[in-house]
């Protein structure tokens, strides 16, 4: 004959090893919910835009390769290249 106190035992031992299996999972398994990917305007890196044009080299300022291209290109440039992580140069080499 089973008493009721030992059927509510097993039953509760029967939750609790439910709730922990449940709760290792939730640990382990990797995060599912769905996410925005991460905003990549700034991510970009910034650097200085120089563009020759008339036999003249210009910094153009301190943007994105990519806003350095748009901005070379609209203007007209002979040439034009974009350094990383640099400020413009403008002050000249002497003389």
């Amino acid at each position: 004959m089973v008493e009721s106190g030992q059927m509510s035992i097993e039953r509760l031992s029967r939750v609790l090893v439910l709730a922990g299996f449940c709760a290792t999972l939730g640990v382990v398994m990797p995060n599912s919910v769905a996410t925005a990917p991460p905003d990549s305007r700034h991510a970009e890196l910034r650097g200085a835009c120089y563009c020759r044009a008339m036999g003249q080299l210009k910094c153009v300022g301190v943007v994105t390769q990519a806003e350095c291209d748009k901005q070379c290109g609209e203007a007209l440039c002979d040439d034009w290249f974009w350094m990383e992580r640099l400020t413009c140069w403008n002050w000249g080499y002497g003389g």
